[in-house]
């Protein structure tokens, strides 16, 4: 376990979001993303809650933002070393946009994104 700070970890998951190209964070809209102490359920890193993009269509409009949850006390609780909060940290935030973006667990998986 890695004793880390709410502030670091939540400047850890800025990093990581500044490290997403420009071209793909220029497409996100009605997105918040949070740090979170607990996940709802144990072994849960991060949540993506809300219309993937590939699905919002004409209709969309109106709709309270989706929800990007990062579980800070739950990474830091499987992570032996900062170097590890860090890495685990940026895969949990792109995993989590990847969802977004329409992305589902078994391609992310497949391109070694956890």
């Amino acid at each position: 376990m890695v004793e880390l700070s709410r502030r670091r970890f939540e400047e850890l998951v800025a990093d990581a979001l500044d490290s997403i190209p420009e071209e793909l964070t220029s497409l996100i809209d009605n997105v918040v993303v949070t740090v979170e102490d607990e996940p709802p359920e144990p072994g849960l890193l991060g949540l993506y809650e809300g219309v993937p993009l590939t699905e919002r269509g004409d209709a969309y409009a109106g709709v309270l933002p989706d929800r990007i949850s990062i579980y800070w006390r739950e990474i830091c609780a499987m992570c032996e070393t900062p170097e590890q909060v860090v890495e685990e940290v940026r895969v949990t935030v792109v995993h989590e946009v990847a969802h977004y973006f329409g992305i589902d667990d078994a391609r992310l998986h497949e391109l070694g994104w956890g």
